[in-house]
């Protein structure tokens, strides 16, 4: 018998949250407004969805404009911090359609829901505040850019995740995210599904050119995925 399921890694923006792409809105003003540029909401899309924010900028500098400038980076990148909690204070955030109802549903199965996000400790914690969601309550673990020393495409979130609950194989893993790069994560971490989900960043076309195992237009999908593999 394969190894069963016992965790899901979600991504947040674009995946479990609803904010309207208010992240990448945010990020291609910083860099516009810092670098006087004019890059579209789209060449942001491309380039960044799913990373860290400060490589983030630094991968769609270098792959939009051919410039690679650290500290003109950095300067974008407190720019996008000090918007970003101000957009988040002001703007609405939802859950996605049916992301509380999936994560009660694995719960009742005695599946691990684990996020994990490009974002930092402090934003990505403000954002479950302003959500309502708790840690042990509704989801059972937060994974940040900020905790570990690589973030995507590298495993290192995930790997984390599977240390902290003693996890023994990756192949109990499934990770399901919005953008390229969150799929490839999951390949990295060798965990046994990548799926990719169309609520977010990228569309089916992206998404299916990092080869996922599946690609998933509403959350619930999972639930047939994980009784398929669990057998």
């Amino acid at each position: 018998m394969s190894q069963l399921i016992k965790m899901v890694v979600f991504d947040m923006a674009g995946t479990t949250v609803n904010e309207n792409n208010i992240v990448y809105k945010t990020l291609r003003n910083a860099i516009n407004t810092v670098g006087g540029f004019d890059l579209s909401l789209a060449e942001v899309l491309a380039h960044a969805a799913g990373r860290e924010k400060l490589q983030a900028i630094k991968s769609v500098l270098k792959c939009c404009l051919n410039l690679v400038n650290d500290q003109l980076a950095e300067e974008m990148f407190n720019v996008f911090l000090q918007e970003l909690a101000h957009a988040y204070e002001v703007e609405p955030v939802y859950p996605n359609a049916n992301v509380e109802e999936l994560f009660r549903l694995l719960k009742d199965r005695n599946v691990l829901r684990v996020l994990n996000t490009g974002y930092n400790r402090e934003t990505a914690e403000a954002l479950l505040v302003k959500l309502n969601w708790n840690v042990g309550r509704d989801v059972d673990a937060l994974i940040t850019a900020s905790d570990v020393p690589m973030n995507r495409p590298h495993p290192d979130m995930i790997n984390l995740a599977i240390e902290k609950f003693g996890i023994e194989n990756p192949s109990s893993v499934v990770k399901i995210g919005d953008s390229i790069i969150d799929i490839q994560e999951g390949q990295n971490a060798g965990c046994r599904l990548s799926i990719g989900i169309t609520t977010g960043a990228h569309n089916r076309l992206q998404l299916n050119s990092a080869h996922p195992n599946y690609i998933i237009d509403d959350l619930l999908e999972l639930v047939s995925i994980l009784d398929k593999h669990n057998v």
